[in-house]
């Protein structure tokens, strides 16, 4: 036992990278609690056990007496080798967690092991294995037992059971990645990724930027007769891919990722990072896109609210606001308080002469005796048009 032992000890050493004292330390204190179980006795402080470096002889001791037991070479070699196969369990569950962990932000690839409650276990090469939770799937994806994946890594987490290894297909930097993956100019720094945007199974809008004006930033992206982005849309079941050229001309990039809609005018409120965009009729719909998909997607990809608007609907817009205003006029409230109050949502006499003072005091510039002056004078006035 005691050679073999320091020979297994090596082995693990050069094998798995656990260093030798590292292991005859968790062997001795191991020992500690089997001795105290053989001898049977209540407690260990009393008991040390050791294990010579050189020739691997095992002893123990208690109150510095030698224990001696015709079980004790039993015990130590069945503790011995519980206590390796648990090193080695958890060195193997560490090197699992330090190189995913190094993979966090990439593209790992798989195969698809089992299915779990609708979450996807991946087979990541034998080394371990992924979860893909059923949120992180797209709906265009349907894989089967066995066949091969490709995801991205989003954490990976320390766990009783051994390193949680969580993937998406969702995210839009698994969109990212692949482009990175398909385009050479990308991931050598030529072309530039400044944003993206996802509705994963439906659409990806990408605005790209090349560093060098040389470089056709968005032919890079589709390559030649479409081949690249092709093959990442192949990969992402048929989603829908927009490559937007990016500008620092803000005006330039909001008509860009509104494409393939055409814009006739857009209006900045730069402070309130809001953009009223004006379209014509027929370009309305597709400006906007399915379900507001469209105008959604642009508005993250740049980061501004966008407003879309026909010039028809601004005209009839300000026409309403005009007769709001009208019919709201009343005797010795300024048009200002007047507007002041339609925007807080009290855009009719009737809706005005059911609010309270409390409630009329939250609009900015009127305070309580405004307040009662207000609702006095709708309500006359509401009275009288009846």
């Amino acid at each position: 036992m005691s050679s073999e032992l320091l020979a297994i000890l090596d082995h693990i050493e050069r094998e798995r990278g656990i260093k030798k004292e590292v292991l005859i330390q968790a062997v001795e204190s191991a020992m500690v609690s089997a001795v105290k179980k053989a001898i049977g006795v209540k407690t260990s402080d009393n008991i040390r056990v050791t294990i010579d470096k050189t020739n691997g002889a095992i002893k123990a001791f208690m109150d510095d007496q030698e224990v001696k037991s015709v079980d004790f070479g039993r015990i130590a070699a069945q503790t011995a080798k519980q206590v390796i196969i648990q090193k080695i369990r958890e060195a193997e569950k560490d090197v699992i967690f330090n190189e995913f962990s190094a993979k966090v932000g990439v593209i790992v690839s798989g195969t698809v092991y089992r299915f779990d409650k609708g979450n996807i276990i991946v087979d990541l090469l034998g080394k371990a294995e992924g979860l893909l939770p059923k949120r992180e799937q797209s709906p265009r994806d349907d894989f089967r037992q066995g066949q091969r994946i490709r995801a991205y890594v989003m954490e990976v987490r320390r766990e009783a059971r051994g390193p949680q290894i969580v993937l998406s297909r969702t995210s839009p930097l698994f969109v990212k990645k692949l482009f990175e993956l398909e385009v050479p100019e990308i991931y050598e720094g030529i072309v530039e990724v400044k944003a993206i945007s996802r509705e994963a199974g439906e659409r990806t809008k990408i605005a790209v930027w090349s560093k060098d004006e040389k470089v056709d930033c968005v032919g890079a992206c589709v390559g030649m007769r479409g081949s690249r982005v092709k093959d990442i849309v192949t990969e992402l079941q048929g989603e829908k891919i927009d490559i937007i050229r990016w500008s620092d001309d803000l005006r330039e990039y909001i008509m860009a990722a509104l494409s393939p809609a055409k814009i006739t005018e857009i209006r900045m409120d730069k402070k309130a990072q809001r953009a009223q965009v004006i379209v014509a009729e027929d370009q309305l719909s597709l400006s906007i896109g399915k379900h507001g998909q469209n105008v959604r997607l642009a508005s993250r990809l740049i980061s501004w609210d966008l407003d879309i608007r026909t010039r028809e609907e601004i005209v009839k817009e300000k026409e309403e606001a005009k007769q709001a205003r009208e019919e709201m006029k009343l005797e010795g409230v300024g048009e200002k308080v007047i507007a002041s109050i339609i925007e807080a949502g009290f855009d009719t006499l009737e809706k005005l002469s059911k609010v309270t003072v409390e409630q009329l005091t939250q609009v900015k510039g009127i305070g309580e005796k405004k307040a009662e002056k207000i609702l006095k004078a709708a309500q006359e006035k509401l009275a009288k048009e009846k």
